[in-house]
């Protein structure tokens, strides 16, 4: 019996949720990427997984590209299908891959943005003498514990260790790891659990003023409102203060494997990316100051 694509990516869906634990956010992300995969099919008249043909999957990348999407947004979109259609396989939906040896762009790395520690100093002092405990300990936990967004907002009170002085976090694919926690954090953490102190080991750890769970939206909106003020990086996000925090480690000497284990990181390769930006950052100190440059 044929098996319609739709139905093929709402399994495959379900696959990465409920097995592989991946994000929501992910999920979300396929499924947009996917989904529009799925009406270039309809508007082509493939409707079922087997009609499709490497063929068509080159066609589709033309159109990508015909686009003028970006190279990024072209893998990205076709990373997903290669997914997709590597778990069709292997489930015997179809007899072979027409996506195995699917091309993709050469694309460039970006490197990630990443404000400087005189910066991030000043915004630290000024939020000291601001009363509101809630903006200061989300930034002294996304740079001091080069967080991710997501990790933050799920952390709960039972995530922290205070004789040891770590915290625990479950990050993707529902990996654990541990975390250090500096004193200055440890002493803020104090200082807003006394202001808004739990009643339940498993209440979430950072709660609005209204002891509501905090959601990502409202601390993108509290960074990037902070970050506008000391830098004129174009990415003002959350994830710029984990990006900042792995650099600055790495441009104080620390292992790269330790700033592995501290970011969650599956591969040493996702990580080496820093050391790309700490060079980066070298060279332009150099040209800026060096009489020889």
């Amino acid at each position: 019996m044929a098996v319609t694509i739709s139905q093929v990516i709402e399994q495959f869906l379900s696959q990465l949720s409920n097995i592989r634990r991946y994000s929501d956010n992910t999920i979300k992300a396929y499924r947009i990427d996917l989904s529009e995969f799925v009406r270039f099919c309809s508007d082509n008249s493939k409707f079922n997984i087997d009609e499709i043909t490497e063929k068509f999957l080159k066609k589709y990348l033309v159109n990508l590209t015909e686009r003028e999407l970006d190279k990024t947004s072209i893998s990205r979109k076709l990373s997903a299908i290669r997914s997709l259609f590597r778990y069709a396989f292997r489930n015997e939906l179809i007899e072979s891959n027409p996506a195995s040896s699917l091309p993709s762009p050469k694309t460039r790395r970006k490197l990630p943005s990443v404000v400087d520690v005189n910066s991030l100093e000043y915004l630290i002092e000024v939020s000291k003498s601001n009363t509101d405990l809630l903006q200061k300990i989300i930034f002294e936990l996304l740079y001091g514990c080069a967080l991710r967004v997501s990790e933050l907002c799920n952390l709960k009170y039972k995530d922290i260790d205070f004789d040891n002085s770590t915290i625990r976090i479950l990050g993707k694919g529902n990996k654990m790891r541990i975390v250090p926690l500096g004193s200055k954090s440890l002493q803020l953490l104090n200082s807003y659990l006394n202001e808004f102190p739990v009643s339940d080991h498993n209440d979430f750890l950072i709660r609005t003023k209204s002891n509501e769970k905090i959601y990502p939206r409202m601390v993108y909106r509290i960074v990037n409102r902070n970050l506008s003020k000391v830098t004129d990086v174009k990415n003002k996000s959350p994830h710029t203060l984990r990006h900042s925090a792995a650099t600055h480690m790495l441009d104080n000497g620390a292992d790269l494997r330790v700033v592995k284990e501290i970011l969650g990181h599956e591969n040493l390769s996702t990580t080496q990316i820093y050391t790309h930006v700490s060079i980066e950052r070298l060279k332009a100190t150099y040209k800026k100051s060096h009489p020889k440059s």
